[in-house]
């Protein structure tokens, strides 16, 4: 199975590379949503160099984990370097923000509770 035929194919019980599941576009960041539940939600997104999320809050914890590339996730004004590999958790209701060092990849995960 090619990689263009992956991302356009992905389903439940299908496998998967995490990290074909969407391409980087110039200055933008893409999104696709893997799992929406009432219970939680799973997303990939692809930033491009420089591109972020402003400044936000979100209800719940959530955890994310860097498929490739540096991001640098701001939690209440405190920043902290993410690496391809690392994850962290953004604990519910803090202000954050996220920044692309250099583009990456990530998963979201929001579990809500």
């Amino acid at each position: 199975m090619g990689q263009d035929r992956e991302q356009k194919d992905f389903a439940e019980a299908q496998v998967a590379k995490l990290v074909n599941l969407g391409d980087y576009q110039a200055d933008s960041v893409v999104s696709r949503t893997l799992i929406d539940k009432k219970t939680g939600t799973v997303t990939f997104f692809a930033f491009d160099e420089g591109q972020g999320l402003s400044e936000h809050t979100a209800p719940y914890d959530a955890l994310v984990y860097l498929l490739e590339g540096d991001a640098d996730v701001i939690i209440s004004g405190k920043p902290v370097r993410v690496k391809k590999g690392e994850m962290i958790v953004i604990p519910a209701k803090r202000p954050h923000a996220v920044r692309a060092v250099k583009r990456f990849k990530m998963i979201l995960t929001m579990i809500r509770s």
